[in-house]
């Protein structure tokens, strides 16, 4: 009975071994065989406040996140799916303030703009405003956080832009 046991057991261990299941999840809802491509235009900073590389980050974040999760060849102009925009904001504002009337926190916000073509589909092109934020020490300057909190903002934007476009979630 034990060797039984024992020959069920390596059989079903060399079954499963040989056999694979692969899990890819990127969230793209995606039809392959009429989408190839997507073009993506650079997004100008026109913000009033200019951050000088934040424009060349945004694009690049949002091609790079198109490149890695989803097969569609990224192109400058002329894709079966089309992203533009532009950066309109960019603004510092205080946020709390302390016991002695003096704000404890600054808040960096960036606001986006894009215009979405989906040129198989046209009833899912659309138009969006993003904006998100990050808060940061008063004491602190803005040049000293500056990078940090962009390139988080940034992969924010780029990723909700992503899911809104291919992903739909």
């Amino acid at each position: 009975m034990a060797c039984k046991s024992h020959i069920l057991l390596v059989a079903l261990s060399l079954l499963l071994s040989s056999c694979s299941i692969s899990y890819k999840f990127n969230g793209a809802n995606i039809n392959y065989q009429t989408t190839h491509s997507i073009s993506i235009a650079d997004f100008p900073n026109n913000a009033p406040l200019v951050n000088p590389s934040l424009s060349i980050s945004l694009t690049e974040a949002i091609q790079d996140i198109f490149a890695r999760q989803t097969r569609l060849q990224v192109l400058r102009k002329g894709g079966d799916l089309e992203l533009e925009g532009e950066i309109v904001g960019y603004d510092i504002t205080q946020g709390a303030i302390s016991a002695n009337s003096y704000a404890s926190e600054s808040k960096l916000t960036i606001r986006v703009t894009v215009h979405f073509t989906n040129n198989i589909y046209p009833e899912e092109s659309f138009d969006k405003t993003y904006s998100t934020y990050q808060t940061f020490d008063a004491s602190r300057l803005l040049s000293d956080v500056q990078d940090e909190l962009c390139a988080i903002m940034v992969a924010e934007i780029a990723e909700n832009i992503y899911n809104d476009t291919v992903a739909k979630w």
